[in-house]
């Protein structure tokens, strides 16, 4: 996956699109998941600029899917794994809860569910492709795996962005677009110095910033 931070609007389509697709709780069910389960998030970054030429960075986060993925080494029964195509797996029926996959993760990308499964009268699980996973278990992105299978082109943040900022395809493709996008100048990867290879890379922002015409 590449994300082009020039076109992210921090507008959280992502977000809401990758709970909808995944059966993720919309809101916290419990006081210990205060903060709820997010499979990606938009975080705030760096403001550039002085007002009012201002330009704000925004960084969309899934899972890295590691190439080399620390998670996959420290869980103890194999309930962390990494697919042939490369996507890092979660099997909610094999873990134990013990947590050492979220110690490991430098990204921070992987949750505990503290509480049973759960609906309300807004928000029920409506997708049968997605297992609900059950309390005690650590969840987390899986690039829409089951569009995966399916043959669908794109995971649901892909296809729900409006500033048309992710793509998604094979890097074992050399003429794929996103082969030739990670080759870019402007591309990055978070924390590559730890010897992880994320397979989400991400275009640098190079907007200027302007100013706006009174109304």
């Amino acid at each position: 996956m590449v994300i082009d931070l020039d076109k992210c609007v921090a507008c959280q389509a992502c977000t809401l699109a990758c709970k909808a697709e995944n059966n993720v709780p919309y809101s916290p069910p419990s006081k210990a998941e205060e903060r709820g389960i997010f499979w990606t998030v938009v975080i705030p970054g760096h403001t550039r600029g002085e007002y009012p030429l201002l330009v704000r960075e925004y960084f969309p986060l899934p899972c890295m899917h590691c190439e080399n993925p620390p998670c996959v080494k420290v869980c103890p029964v194999g309930a962390t794994y990494k697919r042939e195509d490369g996507i890092v797996m979660q099997n909610a029926e094999r873990c134990i809860g013990c947590r050492y996959c979220m110690v490991a993760c430098p990204y921070g990308r992987r949750y505990f569910n503290w509480s049973q499964p759960w609906k309300d009268k807004e928000h029920t699980y409506k997708n049968p492709d997605v297992p609900i996973r059950p309390n005690g278990v650590v969840e987390k992105c899986t690039f829409c795996v089951h569009r995966v299978d399916k043959g669908l082109p794109l995971p649901a943040c892909n296809q729900a962005c409006p500033g048309r900022a992710r793509f998604f395809g094979d890097l074992d493709d050399s003429e794929s677009h996103v082969t030739k996008l990670v080759h870019s100048p402007r591309a990055i990867k978070l924390l590559e110095e730890l010897g992880t290879e994320p397979k989400v890379c991400y275009l640098l922002t190079v907007r200027s910033p302007k100013v706006r015409s009174p109304r």
